[in-house]
């Protein structure tokens, strides 16, 4: 095994790690979505190129932008912003 191929799954655990102890939804969806990225290119270095073109759409493209619209209707990103918004104000 080479040392990107050590890299990469070090890199897979600890996105793991970080979405089990991650309190923030939004963060949490963008380290799934990291995830996904390097589970491809570990497809690819496995020689399993279809499974490595899934991967990536499935689940870095069409799962995360669902995650992200999901979000949005239920107004989770919008309420973050109007906190801050009023925090700065309170300044």
């Amino acid at each position: 095994m080479s040392v990107f191929t050590c890299l990469l799954m070090g890199f897979l655990v600890l996105c793991a790690v970080a979405v089990s102890l991650s309190k923030n939804l939004l963060n949490s969806i963008l380290i799934y979505m990291s995830f996904s990225l390097v589970m491809s290119i570990i497809w690819v270095i496995l020689e399993s190129p279809d499974l490595a073109i899934t991967e990536a759409a499935v689940g870095a493209g069409v799962t995360s932008l669902l995650f992200f619209v999901t979000l949005k209707k239920i107004h989770a990103i919008d309420e973050k912003e109007k906190r801050k918004k009023n925090e700065q104000k309170k300044d």
